[in-house]
């Protein structure tokens, strides 16, 4: 029975394997993390194209395909499944780890954040013009008409 040949899984890299100026910075450390991310990318879409292959019947397998037959199929379609999840997790929280860095470390913030900002210097200035024209409208001296001075 053929086995098809699996890529080597990608293997955390030892620390004292990193290249130096990767461990300078929490920023140089960062973007080792995301190259290593890419990595994982490109690890996911290989799960998912050999997973959909071994979706397909075994009947359309071309010879050189390599692919496992019968309940092996199944087997490696429910590992590499289970695989493509975990690097898809590990993925997501690295982006977000990565985000949340360049966020702090360059003071910005997202959309929603800004928006709220937005709106509450909206509604402080709105609330000052109102007492500005508040407080002006009760400074105003109090005229008498011109006919009433007369008269008097």
């Amino acid at each position: 029975m053929a086995h098809r040949q699996e890529p080597p899984p990608i293997q955390e890299n030892d620390p004292s394997e990193i290249d130096p100026i990767w461990t300078s910075s929490r920023t140089a450390r960062q973007i080792y993390a995301l190259g290593e991310v890419e990595k994982d990318i490109t690890r996911l879409l290989s799960l998912a194209a050999s997973s959909v292959s071994l979706l397909t019947l075994p009947q359309t397998d071309e010879p050189d395909d390599n692919l496992p037959q019968g309940e092996e199929r199944s087997e490696q379609f429910v590992l590499e499944v289970s695989e493509y999840f975990e690097r898809l997790d590990s993925i997501q929280v690295a982006i977000r780890s990565s985000l949340a860095h360049i966020r702090q470390a360059t003071g910005t913030r997202g959309l929603q954040e800004e928006r709220t900002d937005r709106d509450a210097w909206v509604g402080i200035l709105d609330a000052l013009t109102r007492l500005k024209a508040s407080q002006q409208h009760e400074q105003l001296p109090v005229h008498t008409s011109p006919h009433h001075a007369m008269n008097t």
